[in-house]
């Protein structure tokens, strides 16, 4: 094993010993470069002043060289802002900017240790550093029954990390937190699980309220006490779009200090908060009582970085940090924000309306880009596909009876017609059918 993967493993060991036996071989073997282009690199860019000639750019008139037809269309931007390679962690401003809008949004994190945000090339990458770090193979990764499919392919395919499913909703239609305890309690004998929380749901834009919230708090300390060693890995990849009366934090906050044996990992970004989907700018950050075992996560994470993408965009973050630092960011998002909350509060005055029937059912949702229809009687992807060929309408089939519908990218005037066209392809297959 490398000296500095080595060196790394023992900071961690030392400092939490719980935390070192979560790490996958991959997190143990892992490490960034202390010598070699990436550090010597920085060093010359700090020290030499008349020629550095280190790193792999081109320099034409003291800034990055540059094509004018890629520059005319980024004219308010300084080159050095977007050719250069941006640090393997991110730029550091963004890092800074993130950190200070995610302690605004989340006041349970004030006082709180946890890391700098490292920058990452938007959630799925997030969550596959994740992966790298602390799923081996057999590792159970639990989840809801209504889940994001990528779950699997990131953790199981390719990590060979097992899914361990529970019910998302309880017998009240409220977060399953028994549900949880109870397939976290069942990996005592392995000793170590990983918990994926997702909030608001994709599928089903579900956030729980704050009851519920303490009740997974509770849930998970209680798999703590019991000798599970658990990475908790809050995405939250729709964090602040919440339209009514649920948790309007991230449970990072909580769960940030809660035991020994509980590291917590926040995957968040701009992708969808932000609505730059394009821009591909996420963040992953580790909460630990420990400094120097923070530092070396962080290490941990930027030898992933460092193999798999090298660094991520650097005009992008340019992009996203300009928009946190501008006066009118507050007032736009809250603008768009009220957009999408109109949107999914007339989706639930249509479902609650009557005018469909009992052809269906629907899962609670108060938060998000979607919702879940729970069709009667039919199958979600003969209506999936009805819909698709007969009214050139597009939705998601999950299973026997789940559609998905991501009111979010359906203007508000239009989502009467989409319902009743769904309704209308819900009719035609049932006639079918009989």
């Amino acid at each position: 094993m490398n000296p500095l993967a080595q060196q790394l493993n023992e900071t961690i060991e030392r400092e939490n010993a719980n935390v070192y036996a979560m790490l996958s071989s991959l997190g143990k073997a892992i490490y960034f470069p202390k010598e070699g282009i990436i550090s010597q690199s920085a060093e010359a860019k700090a020290k030499a002043k008349k020629f550095n000639a280190t790193i792999g750019i081109a320099i034409e008139g003291g800034q990055p060289m540059h094509l004018k037809v890629i520059q005319e269309t980024l004219s308010s931007y300084n080159p050095k802002d977007i050719y250069e390679y941006a640090p393997p962690a991110g730029k550091p401003e963004l890092r800074t900017a993130w950190r200070s809008k995610m302690l605004k949004e989340n006041p349970s994190l004030e006082g709180k240790p946890f890391g700098n945000p490292v920058v990452t090339n938007a959630l799925t990458h997030g969550l596959s550093i994740v992966a790298d770090l602390f799923a081996d193979e057999g590792d159970a990764v639990v989840i809801p029954n209504k889940n994001w499919e990528n779950y699997e392919l990131t953790f199981g395919v390719r990590r060979g990390a097992v899914m361990v499913e529970y019910p998302l909703y309880n017998e009240s239609q409220r977060f399953n937190s028994a549900g949880l305890r109870e397939a976290l309690l069942a990996q005592k004998n392995k000793g170590k699980a990983i918990v994926v929380l997702n909030f608001p749901n994709n599928p089903t834009g579900y956030t729980p309220g704050i009851q519920e919230g303490a009740e997974i708090v509770a849930a998970i300390r209680d798999a703590a006490e019991a000798g599970v060693n658990v990475v908790v890995v809050t995405d939250d990849a729709y964090f602040g779009l919440f339209f009514e009366d649920s948790m309007h934090e991230s449970l990072f906050g909580k769960l940030a200090d809660l035991h020994p044996r509980v590291l917590a990992v926040k995957v968040d970004g701009a992708t969808k908060e932000e609505y730059v989907w394009g821009f591909r700018v996420g963040f992953i950050t580790y909460a630990g009582k420990s400094e120097a075992m923070l530092t070396a996560l962080e290490q941990k994470t930027l030898g992933i970085i460092r193999a798999t993408i090298s660094s991520g965009p650097h005009p992008s973050q340019t992009f996203v940090l300009r928009a946190l630092q501008s006066p009118e960011f507050e007032a736009q998002k809250a603008e768009k924000s009220a957009i999408m909350k109109g949107r999914a509060n007339r989706v639930k005055s249509l479902l609650d309306s009557g005018r469909y029937g009992d052809i269906w059912s629907y899962y609670p949702f108060n938060s998000g880009y979607f919702m879940c229809l729970k069709l009667n009687n039919v199958s979600a992807e003969t209506v999936r596909k009805q819909l698709l060929e007969e009214y050139e309408v597009g939705t998601i089939a999950l299973g026997e009876t789940d559609l998905r519908v991501a009111f979010s990218c359906i203007e508000e005037p239009n989502l009467e017609e989409l319902f009743d066209t769904i309704h209308k392809a819900v009719q035609d297959v049932t006639v079918t059918s009989q």
